[in-house]
């Protein structure tokens, strides 16, 4: 349950930094990512400030005993036509990897998400004003959890905040808070 929770909380952490970035930050790619910026999918050239960069998300309150550690990396994938997202949570005690991509039937951004807890989940995201969020679609939770709603909020500080409610057993509860840092160290660990 608290698993699910935080990958939400993963990828609306980029859509949050990625639509809200400074677009002076693109001049800081290297030339060698020329041809790879070139070759992006225009639906995702806003997440260029995320790309090749590593997230280090903890949850609240700060006394609770279950605080979560999340780390995530980005990076280009599918020749230009998907951001790829790899995270683990408490040094890989879980895991999981994200695919985003454009969806021209759906004129929205998709994206799945596959988890070393054995679930996987599909789900679509936006932006709404100052907020980002996210729905999605579980199968196979153990826990009842059969939807994920999610919103965002970039601080002015540069952290982002997220929190998510889940649809388990038939009614919306309130999920984890996290707050994310740019943390180019952290490792993703998969055991």
């Amino acid at each position: 349950m608290k698993k699910l929770t935080c990958v939400v909380s993963v990828v609306l952490l980029f859509v949050a930094l990625a639509v809200t970035a400074d677009p002076a930050s693109q001049d800081s790619l290297k030339a060698q990512d020329t041809e790879a910026v070139a070759s992006l999918n225009d639906h995702l050239k806003p997440f260029l400030p995320l790309i090749g960069k590593t997230w280090r998300g903890t949850s609240l309150p700060a006394e609770a005993e279950d605080r979560m550690s999340d780390v995530s990396h980005w990076e280009r994938a599918l020749n230009g036509q998907g951001i790829r997202i790899l995270h683990s949570v408490n040094d890989g005690e879980y895991g999981g990897e994200t695919m985003i991509m454009w969806d021209e039937q759906k004129e929205s951004l998709v994206f799945f998400y596959f988890t070393t807890a054995g679930f996987y989940t599909t789900g679509t995201m936006k932006a709404e004003g100052s907020q980002y969020t996210s729905h999605e679609y579980v199968t196979g939770n153990e826990n009842g959890i059969t939807e994920v709603k999610a919103v965002s909020t970039v601080l002015p500080d540069g952290r982002l905040h997220t929190q998510s409610q889940y649809l388990q057993n038939g009614e919306w509860v309130d999920g984890h808070e996290f707050y994310y840092r740019e943390d180019p160290a952290a490792p993703v660990i998969f055991k």
